[in-house]
């Protein structure tokens, strides 16, 4: 049967979409982490930066330079485990939606 007259809109729940995609990828990071059987010499770094991920989520406004900080030292430990890129590169462009990091005045 054919549907008439416009599909309803999903609620505006007030939070903001790119604290949403974070927050979804740091959770699929984490998953893919702890499903990840190989020892990774920088795991616990791995696993601090994603707890650091997380809370700035938490916070509902995160500083884009903590992001990508924490970014930076994630890729770091597990940038060259290839099970971990697609993860990985999607917490990249997560942060990515948060723009770049206003540059301080010399």
């Amino acid at each position: 049967m054919a549907q008439r007259g416009p599909v309803a809109a999903e609620p505006d729940t007030g939070v903001d979409p790119r604290v949403e995609a974070l927050r979804s990828a740091v959770h699929r990071m984490r998953r893919e982490l702890d499903a990840y059987p190989a020892e990774l010499r920088d795991r616990r770094e791995a696993e601090r930066e994603l707890d650091v991920l997380a809370a700035s989520v938490h916070s509902g406004a995160p500083a884009t330079e903590e992001l990508r900080h924490a970014l930076l030292l994630l890729a770091a430990a597990v940038g060259s485990v290839s099970a971990l890129a697609l993860p990985l590169a999607a917490v990249r462009e997560a942060v990515e939606l948060f723009g770049t990091a206003p540059r301080a005045a010399h």
